[in-house]
């Protein structure tokens, strides 16, 4: 499997020379899996980015597995230039709606006017959107396993695994709101011994303490998370749109200096960063 980071930021693009190193586009990762479609983790700004590098003759064929609705997870899709041409497919999964409402119902009234110029319909290629749980089902050679996970909302973490390797995506993940160390045992599920955990770190303890009950959790927090659940490596995701490069830079060399002592290789993720697996 190969992996690649489109955008890492949460909340709200963001720019400026100060994040030129790590990049200033929303959530969106992408899975390469050889004999497999493209698979990529949420919509944000990043998606565009992409777009850019898959076919745009009508031959695309892809999935989403999308963690939640929020805006800094959708906005790149409208801006999905391959679904620009007839034939193209994008297979969109997604929580649940605690309203009652389909991830179809979603779309269809947010990517409309006046909010956008056309409808998710009148795209020409196609898209197909699936309401997921927590549940466990295979694209082709990829198994993945989906789980609700603490957030803001009904929110979804998942876990791809390809020939004995594993990735698992956990983009916004609320910390207990007295800032203890605990988690879900479906989050867990999902990290326990992958060889990738790619995790939300959007806070220090000082901003949590601010914002506690926001729906994130602190850089501390996804090193203890990735320790408990026995992670190989742990790139920290998410990161807040007031945090330039620098900072980011001494976030992650503590936590990797911390990662280290418990045997956990740790990186911060910037856009454009892929690696195999």
């Amino acid at each position: 499997m190969k992996v690649t980071f489109h955008g890492v930021r949460g909340s709200t693009p963001c720019h400026g020379h100060d994040i030129a190193r790590y990049g200033g586009n929303t959530s969106c990762v992408s899975v390469d899996v050889p004999g497999a479609s493209p698979i990529v983790f949420d919509l944000g700004t990043g998606l565009r980015y992409f777009g850019a590098s898959q076919p745009h003759d009508g031959s695309f064929r892809g999935t989403c597995l999308l963690t939640h609705l929020h805006w800094d997870h959708t906005q790149g899709l409208p801006f999905f230039t391959p679904m620009l041409k007839p034939g193209a497919e994008f297979d969109v999964y997604a929580p649940v709606q605690e309203d009652g409402r389909t991830v179809a119902e979603v779309f269809e009234a947010t990517i409309h006017p006046p909010l956008f110029p056309i409808c998710i319909n009148q795209f020409p290629g196609t898209f197909r959107f699936h309401d997921l749980g927590d549940t466990e089902f295979d694209l082709g050679p990829v198994r993945v396993v989906s789980r609700l996970v603490p957030h803001v909302g009904n929110t979804l973490g998942y876990r791809v695994e390809h020939e004995g390797r594993s990735v698992a995506y956990l983009s916004d993940h609320q910390q207990p709101y007295d800032g203890s160390l605990a988690a879900s045992a479906g989050a867990l599920e999902l990290a326990r011994g992958v060889d990738l955990l790619i995790h939300d770190s959007q806070y220090t303890p000082d901003e949590f303490a601010m914002k506690s009950t926001w729906g994130h959790c602190t850089v501390d927090y996804a090193v203890w998370f990735a320790h408990t659940a026995g992670a190989k490596r742990l790139a920290l995701f998410h990161h807040d749109p007031t945090r330039h490069d620098d900072a980011i830079d001494a976030l992650g060399a503590c936590a990797s200096k911390l990662g280290s002592s418990l045997g956990l290789e740790v990186i911060a993720a910037r856009e454009g960063l892929t690696g195999g697996l």
